[in-house]
């Protein structure tokens, strides 16, 4: 079954003109907040909630996410590296060897995840919302962009498995690779989408008898639980890693799960019924585009 194995040798850059070089990286995390957009549309529509809400919820979503991606990356797997050069942390650029702009290279979905927390509980504060009335909202939308975002990694050949024999391996020639590999990638991507799918139905047809809470559960322990099984099969990240029982990404989802654990607990047996909320007054009224 050999022969079925993909050679991948996909140029990482989408467009290049000049100095501009726009990875499909890039373009897939911009499609990634796109898509959530349309989908937070669609319920806001439906649980008529005013658009100027949607716009500042968006906004806060997007800062949060990348700022939480980009200092996870750096103080989760690299902190002696950027510890050292702090600017490269904020600008797009390499100073040595040599200067270079590379774009911002690193970002962990786990910093996303807390990022993202962070701005939530700003824009719940802000907004005078319920938490977890957003928390079970923006769950259906971040395995639908973290699909994205994986299929993104895939188009880099990074953050692969480890050398397999399945007929589906990948061989990742830009990275050198030689032998096939996993597509961890595409697995992660796939659990994700599956996951996005049931989150959506339970909202689309459950939502009068769910529970404040339980979709935001249901979100914590499917994708934490799928990244932490992945992780078994996936190449270390940073060499520090090699010597580890559970890697970075193992260790970084576990509190996740048994937040999640205990969320599902909680929201079944306290939680009050998940029909959307009245909108305070004091936000206006605007038609939805």
């Amino acid at each position: 079954m050999q022969f079925l194995t993909v050679t991948w040798n996909v140029d990482p850059e989408l467009i290049s003109i000049g100095p501009l070089h726009v990875r499909y990286y890039g373009a897939l995390f911009v499609c990634a907040f796109w898509a959530s957009h349309r989908l937070f549309l669609r319920m806001f529509q439906r649980e008529k909630i005013p658009a100027a809400l949607l716009y500042n919820l968006t906004t806060i979503v997007a800062v949060s996410t990348f700022v939480g991606a980009r200092l996870g990356h750096c103080l989760f797997y690299q902190p002696g590296y950027f510890f050292a050069h702090p600017l490269e942390i904020v600008l797009p650029v390499r100073f040595a060897p040599h200067f270079e702009f590379i774009g911002y290279q690193g970002l962990a979905s786990h910093g996303a995840a807390l990022g993202i927390l962070i701005g939530l509980w700003y824009f719940c504060r802000k907004y005078k919302r319920s938490h977890l009335w957003v928390l079970d909202r923006i769950a259906i939308a971040i395995p639908l962009a973290g699909s994205l975002v994986r299929i993104g990694n895939l188009m880099n050949s990074e953050i692969y498995g480890d050398v397999t024999s399945l007929p589906w391996g990948f061989i990742f020639v830009r990275a050198g690779e030689t032998l096939p590999h996993h597509p961890t990638q595409l697995y992660e991507a796939a659990a994700y989408l599956a996951l996005f799918f049931l989150l959506h139905y339970l909202y689309r047809r459950k939502l009068p008898v769910l529970r404040r809470g339980t979709l935001f559960s249901i979100f914590l322990i499917g994708l934490f639980f799928a990244r932490f099984l992945i992780e078994f099969i996936k190449e270390p990240q940073v060499g520090f890693e090699e010597n580890m029982t559970l890697n970075m990404g193992q260790w970084l989802s576990v509190p996740f799960v048994v937040a999640g654990a205990v969320l599902l607990w909680w929201s079944t047996k306290y939680g009050q019924p998940e029909p959307a909320e009245p909108h305070p007054a004091k936000h206006p009224k605007k038609p939805l585009k």
